[in-house]
C-alpha cells in the first residue's frame, strides 16, 4: 500500500513539474500512402510487442496525410486504447506540418517523432526511451537507423528488391515473434553508415522533453520539398546542439526502414534521385547559410545489447578506429571510448 501511494505521489509530482503533462512518452508517427507498412510499424509500437512497458507508460499519435491508400477504418477502430488516429488533408507533399501538429497533440511529458511511418522498431525501444529521459532533465534520446535488406534500399531496388522480397525476409526471421531478428536481415541506413560509435546525420526516432520541443519550435516548416527534404536532418542537428543537453543513443535498439514508395528509396531513376538530393541540399544551405554537417556529440550509449547486434558492433568498432591505427586479424582493436 505504501509503495503504491509513493508511486502515485511521484507521478503527480512529475506531472506538475512538466506543466501538468502526463508522465511518459508520446510517439508521433507520420503516415502517407503506406497502409501495409504502417500497420507493421504500429504493431511494433504496441505493448504486445514492446518489452517492459504497459499502455499506461506511453501514447502513440498517428498523423496520416490523406492519400488514395489510407489505413482502413476497421483497422483504425481496432487500435489499442493508448493510440489515437488523426486523418488530415495536406496541401504540400511534406510530412512537416503533420509532424508539428502531432507534437502539439501530445499529452505526455516527453515526445518522440517518427517522421517516416514505414520504420518498424525493435522491442526495447520505448522502455529505453523512458530510461534515457530519466538520466537527465535535458536528455535528447536518439535511435540508430537500419534498412531491411542486405544493402541500402536505394541500391537494392535497382536489383529487384520490393514488397515480395521483404515479406520473405520477415518470414525468414519469424517476425514479429522474433523482434530483434530484424538485425539479421538489415544493414545500416545511410545516416548511420559510419557505424554506431561515430556521428550520425539523423534519427528516425528522436525523443525530447516537451520544453525542448518548445525551445526548438518543432520542425522548420520552410522545408517544403517532397518528403520534407533535409528537415529531419536539420531537426536532429538543432536538437543535438541545444545548450546543456545530454545526447543519449539507444545503442541496442533500432528503427528498420521498410520498402515503400519513398521519395529517395522507392525505386525512382538514379539521376532523378540525385537531382532531388541536390535540391534538398541547396534548400538547406539557403535556410541555414552553410552545407549540412552531422552534429558532433559525445553520446551516452544506453541499453542492452541483443546478440543479433554483434556484427554491427564489429563493423562499428572497425570503423571507429582510424585506418592508420587499424590492426590485422588476430589482434585486438583499440577500445572505443564510450559509456553504457
Amino acid at each position: 500500500m505504501a509503495k503504491r501511494w509513493l508511486n502515485s505521489m511521484r507521478k503527480k509530482w512529475l506531472a506538475k513539474s512538466h506543466g501538468f503533462a502526463k508522465p511518459g512518452v508520446a510517439l508521433v508517427v507520420v503516415v502517407f500512402n503506406m497502409p501495409e507498412q504502417a500497420k507493421k510499424t504500429l504493431y511494433s509500437l504496441t505493448s504486445e510487442y514492446q518489452q517492459g512497458v504497459t499502455e499506461d507508460d506511453y501514447d502513440v499519435v498517428i498523423m496520416e496525410n490523406q492519400s488514395p491508400n489510407t489505413l482502413p477504418s476497421d483497422y483504425v477502430k481496432s487500435l489499442p486504447a493508448n493510440f489515437s488516429y488523426h486523418l488530415r488533408d495536406e496541401a504540400y507533399p511534406t510530412p512537416v506540418f503533420a509532424a508539428n501538429r502531432g507534437l502539439e497533440l501530445c499529452q505526455r511529458s516527453h515526445a518522440a517523432l517518427l517522421i517516416d511511418g514505414a520504420r518498424m522498431v525493435s522491442p526495447g525501444l520505448i522502455k529505453n526511451l523512458l530510461r534515457g529521459h530519466r538520466l537527465q532533465h535535458n536528455s535528447v534520446v536518439s535511435v540508430p537507423g537500419y534498412h531491411l535488406g542486405s544493402q541500402l534500399q536505394q541500391r537494392s531496388v535497382e536489383q529487384g528488391y520490393g514488397v515480395a522480397a521483404e515479406s520473405q525476409l520477415l518470414a525468414s526471421i519469424d517476425w514479429p515473434r522474433n523482434g530483434y531478428g530484424l538485425y539479421d536481415v538489415a544493414c545500416f541506413s545511410g545516416s548511420c553508415a559510419a557505424g554506431l560509435f561515430r556521428s550520425h546525420s539523423e534519427s528516425n526516432c528522436l525523443s525530447l522533453p516537451r520544453h525542448l520541443w518548445t525551445q526548438l519550435k518543432g520542425l522548420d516548416e520552410r522545408f517544403n520539398h517532397m518528403g520534407g527534404g533535409l528537415v529531419n536532418l536539420d531537426l536532429y542537428r538543432r536538437a543535438c546542439e541545444l545548450p546543456n543537453v545530454a545526447h543519449v543513443l539507444l545503442v541496442g535498439e533500432g528503427t528498420f526502414h521498410q520498402y515503400h514508395a519513398g521519395v529517395t528509396t522507392g525505386g525512382i531513376d538514379r539521376k532523378a534521385r540525385e537531382s532531388l538530393i541536390v535540391q534538398f541540399q541547396k534548400q538547406y544551405e539557403e535556410l541555414r547559410g552553410k552545407p549540412f554537417e552531422s552534429p558532433q556529440t559525445n553520446p551516452i550509449f544506453l541499453g542492452e545489447i541483443p546478440p543479433q547486434l554483434a556484427r554491427f558492433i564489429r563493423i562499428s568498432s572497425q570503423e571507429a578506429v582510424p585506418k592508420s591505427e587499424q590492426v590485422t586479424s588476430g589482434q585486438h582493436l583499440r577500445p572505443v571510448p564510450h559509456r553504457i
